[in-house]
């Protein structure tokens, strides 16, 4: 398979590890959109929010922990942070790899679009 994200679980691809478990890998984004900016991808290759299965909800109840556990080790779970899922190229997903973005470190606007 050709996909960054699993090419980065896989440790094919370097990239600055934020946490790590069996079933999911968090690592810093490198381009970065706030101070804090870490996606968390399921090792597991799903391409976005549409190919999801009901079975998959145990899967992305660890998605969401990470990314509180993420928000935590980071130092702005007490401030406030962000987390987003983006599905498709117009809502700007760019690696069509499930992931969830943790975002923080200062104030985030809204709309965020």
């Amino acid at each position: 398979m050709d996909c960054l994200f699993c090419k980065i679980a896989a440790k094919e691809i370097p990239a600055k590890i934020a946490l790590e478990n069996e079933h999911v890998v968090a690592f810093h984004d490198i381009h970065p959109q706030a101070p804090v900016h870490v996606l968390v991808v399921p090792r597991r290759h799903i391409v976005g929010v549409q190919e999801v299965a009901a079975e998959d909800a145990p899967l992305l109840a660890q998605i969401l922990l990470a990314g509180r556990e993420v928000a935590a080790k980071t130092g702005v779970a007490e401030s406030g942070y962000r987390l987003v899922f983006n599905n498709g190229a117009n809502a700007g997903q760019s690696v069509f790899h499930l992931h969830l973005h943790v975002l923080g470190g200062r104030a985030l606007a809204w709309p965020p679009g």
